[in-house]
């Protein structure tokens, strides 16, 4: 990191005397990028930048001497780079790998290929290249699709594609059971998909005890309103995130951030309007950046800087500028207050590796101050334990009450209350229901109709029954029309003319019974109908009734049942976990950041 720190200082002082280090005299005609240059000249006045910026940097000559190097071999390399896209259209892309395939963390790895070809084709070459198996490639936080071209992506000349492993399989394995493994760890994020999908196309109007179902609520826990379309690319985003979440905590870093890029794709399909109302795509915005930093990855620098000022702009919509949103909701803000250490020590590693120290210093200035208040007192911790109270709840209460010991007290307490209060209103929900679809069930109607009708009718008795008296009547009138339309004496005309039985029969079911326009129908279609238009409709004594919401099918299989427990197994069951940072990766980074920006000066 301090070398990505030294060379952004040096290409602004480069910038600001105009100095191309990938021209004369610094480098001569036809040299090669890496190689020393070969003049007496050209080595001087490398020599001579490097004595004069080593002051200006408070460095040892030596270490500018290198990365200035370094700074003009990337440069003559991309020149070269330039010329040959040019010429051949043979592009060369940055590969950023993981880090246990790096032979050497210091020197860059470099792909050419032609835009032109699959995404998949690279992937055979990195693969077999550097040792690699199942690995995705990554363009400024996108996956790019194997069977897509990369032009067609985005993938430009000098793009920065970072490789993401998704398999661990050990390569002393045999071959059968690397492929299970990679074939285990591809379906994770087809099953999350799948059983996240099956949740969002379930609107409750089943048995929660048997059919479970996501209700998206505001941070009060009332339900709100989110049009279907919407709901279920919301659902898909949230539960990608709680996924990766998950694997974040398992400290799987790779698996996690495949899985948190699905639930940005799923977020974008939400309006703004929803985005700019809940701070949960804010909060996936500093995962994703910290998943980078996990992996290394912060070269990103591009994805990694917008997706922080996405989180940033998304809080300050969410919470308001003095975050009077957020107290009016919640009552006080210091539970939230470790998203904005995280972001603001994000904020304050992207500032240094681009060699803007001042920034970084004032944004970990922030962070110490947020820091030495929000991290646990184990004193207080254990008094409050020794309450009764989880440790859960002993964190968040101290960082709500700004580490008042007894108002931390008085807020868990009241925080159980009102989490006590919503599970009766839940009970006597559900009491309600039954008893209601209860009462329709002695009406004659089954109880999946009723249930469905009181779903649809917001939970009013009297609406449901007029909901499923109104369906039955409609149902009674299709099979009388049915039946008319059919009669035997109109098959028999249509039969004299020519045509079979079951053709006439499903043609005068079409038409309402019309026999001249049965007949202009069967002569359209050559007398031959579909296998679905002969097949006459199911029809009972009650309908369901209809909705853009409605589930695909009655009842949950197995399989889809077994998905689902699967996936709720990964949401988190308290809903404030998102802010239970114990903040001892913050306080790793805090140090390393201090180390960096602190660092002895070197006499030159």
């Amino acid at each position: 990191m301090a070398e990505q720190n030294l060379e952004a200082k040096l290409k602004n002082l480069l910038k600001q005397e105009k100095i191309q280090l990938w021209n004369p005299p610094y480098t001569e005609q036809g040299q090669q990028p890496g190689q020393q240059p070969g003049q007496q000249q050209g080595r001087q006045h490398m020599q001579e930048l490097a004595e004069r910026y080593a002051p200006l940097l408070r460095l040892p000559v030596s270490e500018v001497g290198g990365a200035l190097e370094s700074i003009r071999a990337q440069a003559v390399k991309r020149g070269r780079g330039n010329q040959t896209f040019r010429e051949t259209s043979v592009a060369t892309l940055e590969l950023l790998l993981p880090r246990d395939a790096k032979k050497d963390p210091k020197v860059r790895t470099y792909l050419e290929t032609r835009l032109d070809v699959s995404a998949q084709q690279v992937v055979d070459r990195v693969a077999e290249e550097h040792g690699l198996r199942s690995i995705k490639l990554i363009l400024s936080g996108r996956t790019l699709s194997a069977e897509r071209r990369l032009d067609e992506q985005g993938v430009k000349n000098h793009s920065k594609v970072m490789v993401l492993r998704v398999s661990d399989g050990e390569l002393k394995q045999q071959l059968t059971e690397e492929e299970e493994e990679r074939r285990s760890q591809e379906e994770s994020v087809q099953r999350t998909q799948k059983g996240f999908q099956i949740l969002s196309e379930r609107d409750g109007s089943e048995d929660p005890d048997t059919t479970p179902f996501l209700e998206i609520a505001d941070q009060k826990g009332n339900p709100l309103k989110i049009p279907p379309t919407e709901k279920k690319a919301l659902i898909l985003a949230m539960g990608f995130h709680e996924k990766g979440r998950a694997l974040m905590k398992r400290k799987q870093h790779d698996n996690a951030l495949c899985h948190l890029l699905q639930a940005d794709q799923q977020f974008s399909k939400c309006g703004s309007a929803l985005l700019s109302s809940v701070d949960n795509y804010a909060v996936l915005q500093l995962d994703i950046v910290w998943c980078y930093r996990a992996l290394e990855a912060l070269s990103c620098l591009e994805d990694g800087r917008s997706r922080l000022q996405r989180a940033e702009d998304c809080f300050l919509r969410c919470y308001g500028e003095q975050q009077e949103r957020l107290l009016m909701i919640k009552g006080n803000t210091g539970r939230e207050e470790v998203l904005f250490l995280r972001l603001y020590l994000l904020q304050s590693l992207l500032s240094y590796i681009e060699g803007s120290d001042s920034e970084a210093r004032l944004q970990l200035s922030r962070v110490e101050s947020l820091y030495a208040r929000l991290r646990p007192d184990s004193e207080k911790m254990a008094q409050l334990m020794a309450l009764g109270f989880s440790e859960r709840e002993a964190r968040l209460g101290l960082r709500a009450s700004r580490g008042d010991l007894q108002e931390a007290a008085i807020h868990i307490s009241t925080r159980r209350q009102e989490r006590e209060e919503l599970k009766q209103r839940e009970r006597q929900k559900r009491r309600t229901r039954m008893e209601a679809i209860s009462a329709l069930m002695e009406l004659g109607f089954s109880q999946r109709d009723a249930a469905r009708a009181l779903h649809h009718a917001d939970g009013n008795v009297d609406r449901a029954y007029a909901i499923l008296l109104d369906s039955s009547q409609d149902a009674q009138a299709t099979n009388n029309n049915t039946e008319g339309g059919a009669s035997p004496e109109k098959v028999e005309q249509l039969l004299y003319l020519g045509f079979e039985r079951d053709s006439a029969e499903a043609a005068l079911r079409l038409t309402g019974g019309d026999v001249q326009s049965a007949t202009q129908l069967l002569l359209d279609s050559q007398g031959v109908l579909s296998p679905e238009l002969l097949t006459p409709p199911s029809t009972s004594s009650s309908s369901s009734t209809p909705s853009s919401e409605e589930p695909s099918s009655a009842s949950s299989s197995p399989e889809d049942s077994e998905l689902v427990s699967e996936v709720l197994e990964d949401i988190a069951p308290h809903e404030e976990d998102y802010l239970d940072l114990t903040l001892e990766e913050e306080s790793e980074l805090i140090s390393a950041m201090k180390a960096y920006l602190h660092r002895e000066p070197a006499h030159t």
